[in-house]
């Protein structure tokens, strides 16, 4: 277990198409691709377009560990009152000081500028720390919003 409980962290807006963004895509994907049991293919996932990421109608946040790059994910509005977190990921040698914690709730905040109550997101069955991650925030498992192939476990939670 790692013990620090002072982190210079920092968790800002970012273009969704900046190269920053791109390069941690790339990483996210790269480590779905190693863990999946048939592999990762982009081209099969629910999209998140630019524009969907882009204000008024999303953002793209990144987490900066002592200004690396260590981070990132998406809010885009699903309906009038609802928003979806996209491509939600931490660097493994980040995770276990809570920023996945952190930018969850700085992307909740970010659904609840947006005008929505409601949050959902889904995840892979293999992605066992983020779905213990969602549950302790407080998400609750929902039938399938979406026709992602890689989701295995679709939640929601209700914004306070």
């Amino acid at each position: 277990m790692r013990v620090n409980a002072r982190i210079d962290l920092r968790i800002d807006p970012e273009p969704p198409d900046s190269q920053l963004v791109g390069e941690l895509l790339e990483r996210y994907y790269a480590e779905l691709d190693s863990r999946f049991p048939s592999g990762f293919d982009l081209a099969r996932t629910v999209a998140a377009p630019a524009a969907e990421l882009t204000p008024p109608l999303g953002l793209m946040l990144v987490a900066r560990l002592d200004a690396r790059a260590v981070g990132c994910g998406g809010v885009r509005r699903l309906e009038a009152n609802a928003a979806e977190i996209k491509r939600m990921w931490i660097d493994p040698s980040a995770r276990g000081l809570g920023i996945g914690r952190r930018l969850l709730v700085a992307l909740e905040l970010a659904a609840a500028e947006l005008g929505c109550d409601t949050v959902r997101l889904d995840t892979a069955a293999t992605l066992t720390e983020a779905r213990a991650l969602y549950q302790g925030a407080g998400y609750g498992e929902i039938a399938a919003y979406n026709d992602n192939p890689y989701a295995a476990h679709w939640f929601e939670k209700r914004l306070a």
